[in-house]
């Protein structure tokens, strides 16, 4: 274990482990935001190796579905990084963060990211448990650091719900474990992975059937679906901006990819129930949801909360509804909702900074005062809403394409959904960018156009994958789609 440790994979997650700890020793704020952006880019460096090496150990196991989420996580943690430099200068120039707090900051930021890259890369299902945790419980406690009744408030609620959804997810774990016991006997091949892979047509479906339940609500709380949603709302509102665009991500995408693993062992078993509808009830539920509450949000990023759990709703969707077309559309969708989404968060945090406020009442008119924040915020929003030229009009498209072909009446209350949720996000639009600023109050801001580059990136790539995906960018997204 310790060898695969030294091993490349095993360093993405260990950088920001060991970065972690030298960030609770540096003093100076300023040298911390280098050394956390330095250690999230080499953990995106050795990340952006993991394709070539390919393969699975006790500890450690890298599919193509691990490597991708695990690229697409690391490249988040960097971008967000870079921005957060800008982020956290504004907030300690109007007092709203007290410079002791911000070793906290950036060594539990490295700890969030690592524990997600190290649940991603583990091939036991003990150690994803143990970082799932871990990972949650450094988010819980980033999101009660400015240290307002509201924050604490939201990262109490947080750390309780999720405590309640990783305890089911430890015992459908232990399940999932007494089921591969009869076959692979006591040890750590009935812990991994691709010990489950292979001995999962010989385990009980009794049991199997029951780990598949309780992970699928332990580790769904994780993905923020509906009804076990209600932890992310809070704590996107009232957390710092880099973790709302580091969360909107990482932390779904790691318990959708558990859960999709999960769903592939049932798959294997000719006596188990089939996985795919209730992941498609719980994935078109958080659709329908999200799309009606978001009519009725006042805080800006309360309400990108709402709109992150219907985006999760329809790569879960997506991922219930199975076939190579739907798991290339899911995965597709969500890869290009985290890019997009961790670029409204970095522009919605830019503008509450700049106006003092995060309320819709206190963000107008964004392109009259802010020309480049608003541009770049009204590009965003279009790419979250499904419009083209962005990819997610791809990735919508390609999810109801294959609804219409294998379930048509489920058409009718997706297509609402879809329709709902870009009309809300539409109107939002019109709002903040394009809205009468009036009398907004509005702050220097920190970093010009630098504090922004990180949004365009994200947005680039979204909108070049929507217009011309490569052909060898195309294939892998076709293998690492792949049901593990």
């Amino acid at each position: 274990m310790i060898g695969e440790l030294a091993s490349l994979p095993g360093a993405v997650p260990l950088v920001c482990i060991v970065a972690a700890l030298a960030l609770a020793a540096i003093p100076s704020w300023r040298v911390g935001g280098w050394v956390n952006f330095a250690a999230a880019a080499v953990a995106f460096a050795f990340a952006c190796f993991l394709p070539w090496n390919l393969g699975s150990g006790q500890l450690l196991l890298v599919d193509r579905l691990s490597a991708h989420i695990s690229i697409l996580t690391a490249f988040v943690g960097m971008t967000t990084a870079w921005f957060s430099r800008f982020y956290v200068a504004a907030e300690l120039a109007a007092g709203r963060i007290d410079p002791p707090r911000l070793r906290q900051y950036h060594a539990l930021f490295q700890l969030f990211l690592g524990f997600m890259l190290l649940a991603l890369l583990s091939n036991n299902l003990g150690v994803t448990w143990v970082a799932m945790e871990a990972a949650t419980i450094a988010a819980v406690l980033v999101v009660g650091l400015p240290r307002t009744e509201s924050a604490v408030e939201a990262s109490w609620k947080f750390f309780i719900l999720c405590a309640v959804g990783i305890a089911l997810a430890l015992f459908g774990t232990i399940v999932l474990y007494l089921a591969a016991l009869p076959v692979l006997g006591p040890g750590l091949p009935a812990m991994s992975w691709t010990g489950l892979a292979q001995a999962a047509a010989r385990c009980r479906a009794p049991l199997l059937n029951l780990a598949f339940v309780f992970l699928l609500i332990g580790y769904g709380t994780k993905a923020g679906l509906a009804p076990l949603h209600a932890w992310m709302p809070d704590a996107h509102a009232e957390g710092p901006t880099p973790v709302s665009a580091v969360l909107a991500g990482s932390i779904l995408n790691v318990a959708l990819l558990i859960i999709v693993r999960v769903k592939g062992l049932l798959l294997r078993n000719a006596e188990a129930i089939a996985p795919g509808p209730p992941l498609m009830a719980l994935g078109l539920l958080s659709v329908l949801f999200a799309a009606f509450a978001l009519w009725r949000r006042r805080d800006v990023k309360r309400f990108f909360a709402f709109s992150t759990i219907e985006q999760s709703g329809i790569a879960a969707f997506a991922f219930g509804l199975g076939g190579p077309a739907a798991m290339f559309a899911g995965l597709l969708h969500m890869t290009l909702h985290t890019l997009a989404k961790a670029a409204v968060f970095q522009c919605v945090g830019r503008a509450a900074q700049i106006r003092g406020g995060q309320t819709f009442a206190d963000i107008t008119g964004l392109v009259a005062s802010h020309r480049a924040l608003g541009l770049t915020l009204a590009a965003g929003i279009v790419a979250v809403a499904g419009l083209p030229p962005f990819g997610l009009f791809t990735s919508e498209f390609l999810v109801a394409m294959e609804t219409a072909r294998h379930l048509p009446w489920l058409m009718v209350p997706l297509g609402l959904g879809l329709v709902v949720g870009g009309w809300a996000l539409a109107a939002r639009l019109i709002a903040l960018c394009f809205g009468d600023p009036g009398s907004a109050r509005s702050i220097p801001a920190f970093g010009g156009a630098f504090a922004l580059l990180p949004a365009w990136i994200h947005l680039a790539l979204v909108v070049g994958i929507g217009l011309a995906m490569p052909a060898a960018l195309a294939a892998w997204f076709t293998a690492a789609s792949r049901l593990p």
